[in-house]
């Protein structure tokens, strides 16, 4: 048994959907990133035209709150050598590249950038980055650079919180495009960064970086399930299914979940409306 679990670790339709990744897929993207410093550095030289960028820390898949608890998961969160800060978004639905959510994001991001008592000029300049595969805000623009100016004079107010939208659909023949073209790839002998396609191949032509991947893809699987499962549970309690016939119906849970789920059932339902 050990030995099947070396050769062929994982289905095939698991291996199949690996090999169908592009660094669109924020799964994938943030394995390929995290912890890659010259990649990173890559990624935001070319986003901001900075070749001067040099990054000292990379995380993937990174959870951050607020203090009532709200929690947002980056797919990037990096930081350079000039103290500046970066969160990176990759995002194939527009609906997760909304405005608000870029606001969200940083001011997550100072608020958990001071400690105690230190001075708010301490803050550092932070740049939110959603790269996302439609034009998104609609303007047919390559790129789009979004800071707060004085209204009177057009100038700019100067707190150094910075957003920016990548359009991916632009695929030009400048830096940028053959970055986004990059970003569409399936395989790594299809994309324009060496330094890029070489992690892109790790993970998709070693065993090494295939079993990662795989391991990724039924992690979040099994997540979706049983968030689906909970949400069917929950949804069940609310039209009167009992405690009793919940516990036979799912005879794997816990008493002790089946009465987590039923006390979510008892809260009041709330509405994502313009969200």
């Amino acid at each position: 048994m050990s030995q099947k679990r070396k050769t062929q670790a994982y289905p095939p339709e698991v291996y199949r959907r690996v090999e169908m990744f592009r660094l669109f897929d924020d799964t994938f993207m943030s394995k390929v990133f995290d912890g890659q410093k010259e990649e990173t550095a890559l990624l935001l030289q070319i986003i901001l035209e900075d070749p001067g960028i040099k990054v000292i820390s990379v995380h993937a898949q990174m959870e951050i709150k607020n203090l009532q608890g709200r929690s947002l998961r980056l797919d990037i969160r990096a930081k350079d050598s000039s103290g500046k800060l970066f969160a990176v978004e990759v995002q194939r639905a527009d609906a997760g590249a909304k405005p608000k959510r870029a606001r969200y994001i940083s001011s997550l991001i100072d608020a958990n950038a001071l400690n105690k008592r230190q001075d708010f000029e301490k803050l550092p300049e932070t740049y939110v980055i959603f790269i996302t595969e439609h034009d998104v805000l609609g303007g047919n623009r390559p790129i789009y650079h979004i800071d707060r100016t004085i209204q009177e004079s057009g100038e700019l107010f100067g707190d150094m919180e910075h957003i920016i939208y990548v359009n991916g659909e632009n695929k030009d023949d400048t830096d940028l495009g053959r970055l986004m073209h990059d970003f569409h790839c399936t395989q790594a002998d299809q994309m324009n960064y060496s330094l890029l396609a070489d992690r892109v191949r790790f993970f998709k032509e070693t065993q090494k970086g295939k079993d990662a991947m795989c391991a990724i893809v039924e992690k979040y699987a099994a997540e979706k399930a049983t968030s689906e499962r909970n949400a069917a549970i929950v949804k069940g309690f609310r039209s009167g299914l009992t405690k009793d016939l919940a516990k036979q119906m799912y005879p794997q849970l816990r008493a002790s979940q089946i009465e987590k789920l039923y006390a979510e059932s008892q809260k009041p339902v709330r509405s994502h409306k313009g969200q």
